[in-house]
């Protein structure tokens, strides 16, 4: 199996349960703190490979929900910046495994560390209203 590197918002349930997901398929996962992490412009983009930029994104993040960060009307350039800046607008979790890099858990390598696709509650924010706000949030 795979050794998977992680890079998760640390209290995010999402992401406990899409670490579970791949240790239960075998994998050893280290996970890394994606908020306190030195990112650099070409490290981070080396995730979003060829991906539209409004992908890069973090849909739940509080300023991309709120409107104040429009993820379709951004540039590279200018969303890079955004990104390192504020890190909660980063699309995750990123991953590293078997030489390939991705941001999010619906596409490659995670499709092929859990041998099908993710189930829905694996992608995406399951957190409502009326859950309790997340850590660092």
């Amino acid at each position: 199996m795979a050794t998977v590197l992680i890079w998760e918002k640390p209290g995010c349930g999402t992401n406990a349960r899409q670490i579970r997901a791949l240790e239960s398929a075998g994998h050893q996962v280290i996970a890394k703190n994606l908020m306190t992490e030195l990112w650099t412009a070409p490290t981070l983009l080396s995730f979003f490979g060829d991906s539209p930029v409004r992908s890069w994104f973090n849909p739940a993040a509080p300023r991309v929900k709120s409107g104040a960060v429009d993820p379709a009307a951004i540039n590279a350039i200018d969303a890079i910046a955004l990104l390192l800046e504020d890190p909660l607008l980063i699309r995750r979790p990123l991953i590293e495994a078997i030489n390939l890099k991705c941001a999010g858990f619906d596409r490659e390598p995670v499709l092929s560390l859990l041998g099908a696709s993710p189930k829905r509650e694996l992608q995406g924010c399951t957190r409502t209203e009326t859950s309790p706000p997340c850590k660092t949030e």
